[in-house]
């Protein structure tokens, strides 16, 4: 997917993530056994797990290096790569590099080979504009641990990896004395590029206390329970669960829905000192909607940076779109977050996944970014505008495919109920102030809606033409929620 122009360089949704269940190549095979309940088989030169292991995941960092150029007019350095080669288990790929600001000009496809086949995919395709980060001069952004990165592509349980990443090339035609020539540059390829082979495991936290009445997410394989975690990964495991204590237990993989009069006694409560007189006599908030929490979708809580780190309030909510592909089961969904999350976090060096909530196309929703599904959690999901706003991300590719409709109810039931919290109407304007990017520079206040498009605040084509045209019948509905 190609975003608009911005300096000359197309971008798009950020950790964005390209969705084939199989490749193209594979289309006919037999389905993989593997589900996020039960690994399949390790290939040939993969590491088995000893029966009955959880497998927690993992990540396999390969440098990339000068490949032999097809094209006589490009230096070797123009084109790197990663022959064909056997791996251990991953399901989810990706390219980063040494500087964040560095744009890959070029091109970068992989292919892979299925575990238990002998037979490799067709060329994919990353997207190599990742344009969500963390604000500009933000902890998270110099904590110098970031890096440059494509989006990440699934590409289910493989075994077999190759990559090559091209420069693009540019071709003019110039006017000599003896005639028009052809004039071909390159811009140079960043500095350490990487492959990145994530293996999302069945990671889970620590194992429900005895006697927990939590259920399993509906339209999700619930994750078995892993060997007893490090007391980091346990303490960071209760931070996060605590963190939505006002709202469930603290073992529980949901958060129950509440009706109408239920979700406004606990406005009153989660927010008695902060309310205005108007929203104490008409509290404007839409149903709380069941929410999966990371605990449900089987988070290392380990991974992730300890603290949390929050915004002032929440006025605004910002759409994106996965660029996933729409063929995954929602069945799979708690491994395919698991999967972004461990790209954002290890490979891509931000402190935990960058969106505040996550919808499939199901409509099931899903906690994103630690630290209270109820509180202003700062995400890292739109340059420049993450203060005082959230990021609702919609696992799929929505360009020419229309999403279906339960996506749509919930992305307008959570952004009703989330920005009813802060009193912030649907249907309304807010002013945001640019923490810098390519469409607005640092300092400028900006009036955006307060249910936008990541397009709105950064020059790309996410959430995808189908998704983003449909968004004013969203900010209605969720209005119609909140009851105005």
């Amino acid at each position: 997917m190609r975003g608009l122009l911005a300096s000359a360089v197309g971008v798009t949704c950020a950790a964005a993530l390209a969705l084939p269940l199989t490749s193209p190549a594979l289309a006919a095979r037999p389905a993989s056994p593997a589900s996020p309940a039960a690994p399949a088989a390790a290939g040939p030169a993969a590491v088995r797990p000893a029966p009955g292991a959880e497998v927690l995941g993992g990540t396999q960092s390969l440098p990339l290096a000068p490949l032999a150029s097809r094209d006589r007019t490009l230096a070797p350095v123009a084109e790197q790569g990663l022959p064909r080669r056997d791996v251990r288990r991953f399901s989810l790929v990706g390219v980063i590099w040494d500087d964040p600001d560095t744009v890959l000009h070029g091109r970068v496809q992989v292919r892979t080979r299925a575990v238990g086949a002998d037979t490799w995919s067709s060329w994919q395709d990353l997207e190599t504009h990742n344009d969500d980060a963390a604000d500009p001069g933000t902890a998270e952004r110099t904590s110098g641990r970031v890096h440059g990165a494509t989006a990440p592509l699934w590409v289910g349980d493989s075994d077999g990896v190759e990559v090559r990443v091209r420069a693009e090339a540019d071709r003019r035609t110039e006017d000599t004395a003896r005639g028009s020539r052809t004039a071909t540059t390159t811009a140079p390829l960043p500095t350490g590029l990487r492959l990145e082979l994530v293996d999302p495991g069945e990671s889970a936290p620590a194992p429900a206390r005895q006697g927990s009445a939590a259920s399993a997410p509906r339209n999700a394989v619930a994750p078995r329970s892993a060997p007893t975690a490090e007391p980091a990964a346990d303490l960071a495991g209760m931070d996060a669960a605590a963190a939505n204590a006002d709202l469930a237990d603290l073992d529980a993989t949901e958060i129950p829905a509440l009706d109408r009069q239920q979700t406004e006694q606990e406005l009153f409560a989660l927010r008695a000192g902060q309310l205005t007189d108007r929203q104490r006599a008409k509290p404007y908030i839409g149903p709380r909607p069941r929410i999966v929490t990371r605990r449900g979708w089987g988070a290392d809580e380990g991974l992730r940076e300890r603290k949390f780190v929050y915004t002032k309030k929440v006025k605004a909510a910002f759409v994106h779109h996965t660029a996933s592909g729409n063929g995954y089961r929602c069945t799979q969904v708690p491994s395919l977050i698991r999967g972004i999350y461990r790209y954002h976090v290890k490979s891509m060096g931000w402190r935990d996944i960058g969106y505040n909530f996550l919808v499939d196309k199901c409509g099931n929703i899903y906690e994103g970014r630690a630290g209270g599904v109820a509180k202003p959690v700062l995400g890292a999901h739109t340059l420049g505008f993450n203060s005082n706003s959230m990021g609702i991300a919609v696992l799929g590719s929505y360009g020419s495919k229309k999403p279906p409709a339960a996506v749509t109810k919930a992305v307008a039931r959570i952004a009703a109920w989330k920005l009813g919290l802060h009193g912030a109407n649907p249907k309304g304007k807010t002013y945001l102030k640019s923490g810098g990017g390519n469409l607005y520079p640092k300092g400028r206040k900006v009036r955006l809606n307060v249910i936008s498009g990541h397009r709105d605040g950064f020059a790309t084509e996410c959430p995808g033409r189908q998704l983003y045209r449909k968004l004013g019948s969203t900010r209605t509905s969720a209005a119609r929620l909140q009851g105005r």
